[in-house]
């Protein structure tokens, strides 16, 4: 039964670790998609909404999508999804972006601004960082309060 308490916390470990991977992932991509020096003129094919929660009592979070394509220097197109555009952006409007040679697939719409991507990413990394160890901790004063405990270590 005490591997219940040293389990859970190792999964919600992994998962925030996942997450924070992805985020420093995710900023990477687009500091170099603003660093690449190339752009191109791009359409909005679609925008469209996401929504998770708003079960029981929790709020319902919404995500806006867009759909871009645009053509390379090369005369490839390559088109790419991505979250959290402009609201004022629909279906048809001209934007500019931002890509890299090598991936252009991982290109963006959004206007460069290194600072707020930056903040961005250190905010959501601290808070990954007080969950693993909130769970570390919560580890730590389990096993020093009930390993030696005949209830909690027996079963």
């Amino acid at each position: 039964m005490s591997v219940f308490f040293y389990a859970v916390p190792v999964l919600i470990i992994t998962g925030v670790l996942l997450i924070a991977v992805k985020v420093v992932r995710r900023s990477l991509e687009l500091r170099s998609a603003w660093s690449g020096g190339l752009t191109a003129e791009g359409r909005c094919l679609r925008s469209y909404t996401t929504t998770s929660g708003g079960s029981g009592d929790s709020s319902v979070t919404t995500t806006l999508h867009h759909v871009y394509e645009f053509t390379t220097r090369d005369g490839r197109a390559v088109r790419f999804d991505e979250d959290n555009g402009r609201p004022t952006v629909v279906e048809g409007d001209i934007v500019t972006v931002h890509y890299t040679a090598a991936h252009p697939e991982k290109a963006t719409a959004h206007a460069p601004s290194p600072v707020k991507a930056a903040v961005g990413t250190v905010a959501m990394l601290a808070f990954c960082g007080v969950v693993v160890a909130f769970c570390v901790g919560f580890m730590i004063t389990f096993h020093e309060v009930f390993a030696g405990d005949s209830f909690f270590g027996g079963i």
